[in-house]
């Protein structure tokens, strides 16, 4: 008996057996058998399954496809103006007809509160309710609170919401209500995929929320997104941002003339890939946020972003920045943050290879700035070109309290300064 065990053991190599033919069986989310046909449901202006133009035709067929486990949406040719944002299930794939299929927003209005609410309270009254319905959503801000609801019932100025305030809203703060949202968000939810879609945030009409609340997409807490073939644009913040988030696949996608980030993978986030996408003409194009790891950037063309082409900075380590083209940054080209505030808060530990950065900021710019004590960066066969007048233009700076970083095969050329090394005082000429 024992030998007969030791050779099941060596036949089987120590694992599991394959699943070679799955089958459907209840409970079971880890094998499922790849069907020629899914459950699909079309919506659009015209002939489609659910006929409308606006977020509650979206989310009607949203939360049909949740009820039967899953599904595809697939949202027809037209122009979707929405009133709150759309709130997507787990197991989702909303499915646009490309640059036909456009979802927009209303323009916001702001007015101030005229009773104190507290705390507890899950109503919030208005000076001026005429430009708000109920269904809408909005943001609610005061003294430190930022409040994200939808209006559902209401008398008068004075309306319901979904949910409990949390936060005191009293009139001493001067608080005050907005018709904001991200056009597309979800929470707690995981394998969803948002593709072939226009996301126009109206920025020209809309104030500014904050890319940790919203964006044409804002994700919190959730587990396996893809989005693809997007185009996130004109949204008075973040063109498309997710937090504690992980892995999520960005391709493909196109997010520009963003007030703020382009592409913000927030506090948190594990294992996002950020690949082959365009971002253009935001305030920075790609920002790391607090903590994002093992994370893969690579083939993105980050061109003529207002301040900054990529910011990496507060724990976020161990990230590999491949093949991507920084052109035209107004400051700096990529920037290592300073932060001082903990112990070792600095980007450690990530690699920049085979990148091109070129013509970063005005007559004092920098390429790759690297701040504070950021340590044990790999920066590898990248090059740093400026085609204008060298000035005081800089190729690589690293700051006096930097620790060790290893530069190799990069081709730094056009600079007054191709190296400016402050731990060591020296300054290396253009074409180092």
């Amino acid at each position: 008996m024992a030998a007969m065990a030791g050779s099941y053991v060596r036949q089987g190599n120590g694992q599991p057996p394959k699943v070679k033919n799955p089958r459907a069986t209840d409970g079971d989310e880890q094998y499922e058998p790849q069907w020629d046909e899914r459950l699909t449901i079309t919506v659009g202006p015209k002939n489609a399954d659910l006929v409308g133009h606006d977020e509650k035709v979206i989310q009607a067929a949203v939360d049909y496809m949740a009820r039967r486990g899953g599904g595809t949406i697939k949202l027809l040719p037209g122009i979707y103006t929405l009133r709150n944002a759309v709130f997507l299930s787990s197991q989702i794939r909303l499915q646009g007809s490309g640059p036909e299929t456009i979802i927009t927003k209303i323009n916001s209005e702001k007015v101030s509160l005229s009773d104190d609410s507290d705390w507890y309270d899950q109503e919030i009254t208005l000076e001026d309710a005429a430009s708000f319905r109920v269904g809408d959503g909005i943001v609610l801000r005061g003294k430190d609170a930022v409040i994200k609801r939808t209006l559902i019932a209401r008398s008068g100025n004075r309306f319901k919401l979904d949910d409990g305030l949390r936060e005191n809203l009293w009139l001493s703060a001067k608080p005050n209500c907005s018709s904001l949202f991200p056009l597309l968000t979800s929470e707690y939810t995981h394998d969803v995929v948002i593709e072939d879609l226009v996301l126009d945030g109206n920025a020209q009409n809309n104030d500014n929320l904050d890319g940790n609340y919203a964006g044409c997409i804002f994700l919190q807490d959730c587990n396996r997104f893809t989005i693809r073939r997007v185009e996130a644009k004109n949204y008075n913040g973040d063109g498309i941002s997710f937090q504690i988030c992980h892995d999520v696949s960005v391709e493909n996608c196109h997010c520009h003339d963003n007030t703020q980030l382009g592409l913000h993978p927030g506090s948190g986030s594990q294992r996002p890939v950020i690949r082959n996408n365009q971002l253009t003409r935001n305030n920075i194009g790609l920002f790391w946020c607090w903590g994002v790891k093992n994370g893969f950037a690579t083939g993105n063309r980050i061109l003529a972003n207002r301040d900054v082409g990529m910011s990496i900075g507060h724990n976020d380590t161990d990230n590999l920045i491949q093949n991507n083209t920084i052109a035209d940054s107004g400051r700096i080209g990529i920037l290592f943050r300073n932060d001082s505030r903990g112990n070792d808060f600095w980007a450690n530990r990530n690699r920049l290879e085979n990148n091109r950065i070129e013509n970063s900021g005005d007559k004092d710019g920098i390429a790759i700035d690297i701040q504070g004590k950021t340590r044990d960066l790999v920066i590898l066969g990248n090059q740093l070109h400026e085609t204008r007048q060298p000035m005081n233009r800089t190729g690589i700076h690293i700051a006096t309290q930097a620790g060790h970083i290893t530069l190799q095969e990069n081709t730094v050329k056009g600079f007054a300064h191709a190296i400016r090394d402050e731990r060591t005082n020296q300054k290396g000429t253009s074409n180092s």
